[in-house]
């Protein structure tokens, strides 16, 4: 015969429960910032110090197509996307067709994972990375602002100030370079698309990779 155990139940309960709470909190504090900008939305302005200590702002590049890359060198799909030439290659499309490129560390200086500015350059050279600018935001301002929350993670601006393009650089959520050719190229796809007049088909995508470390 079955006898009723509040216990046994709330352990169940509990079973069911706690790995749902885990998950939307480790949600809550990975992403660190608000939710993504949406494409069409005007894209938020900013100013931020690059590698060399000059200040830059979006609003010098208007009238231009950019785009924002948020990186971290010891992020494994960072490294995928490095390391395979892929994000390098992008690179130099974008800059082929006069397209601003900025890549923008938001790591916060007490994390382990913070790298200076003279840190940076040497990786980006090591890399042979060639972003238009390399900035940091340090205090996540302008990771916030865009709600940014993986490295990688891409918006594509376009001429009039407005996001076209906010998620993933591609369709395979993986750190494996071997994936780099298998997987659709979504930001290559959507500057492709804007630059020849069209609406880009996929303007939104969930970005994948390390959490941006605000903290």
């Amino acid at each position: 015969m079955y006898l009723f155990d509040p216990f046994r139940v709330s352990k169940r309960a509990a079973g069911l429960l706690l790995p749902l709470l885990l998950g939307l909190l480790a949600g809550v504090f990975a992403a660190g910032a608000a939710a993504m900008v949406e494409p069409g939305r005007a894209a938020p302005g900013f100013r931020l110090q690059n590698l060399d200590g000059d200040t830059v702002q979006l609003e010098q590049w208007k009238g231009r197509w950019v785009i924002l890359e948020w990186t971290n060198p010891d992020c494994p799909f960072v490294q995928k996307h490095y390391n395979s030439g892929n994000m390098q290659a992008l690179q130099q499309f974008a800059a082929a067709r006069q397209v601003v490129w900025v890549q923008i560390n938001s790591t916060n200086p007490a994390h382990p994972e913070f790298r200076s500015p003279s840190v940076m350059r040497t990786w980006n050279q090591s890399a042979r990375a060639v972003p238009a600018q390399a900035v940091l935001d340090p205090q996540g301002i302008v990771g916030r602002a865009y709600g940014a929350r993986t490295t990688p993670q891409m918006v594509l601006i376009n001429p009039a100030g407005v996001i076209v393009y906010h998620g993933a650089i591609d369709s395979i959520r993986s750190a494996n370079t071997a994936d780099v050719p298998k997987a659709t190229p979504l930001l290559r796809q959507a500057l492709e698309e804007g630059l020849a007049g069209k609406p880009v088909t996929t303007p939104s995508t969930t970005p994948y990779g390390c959490s941006v470390k605000y903290a």
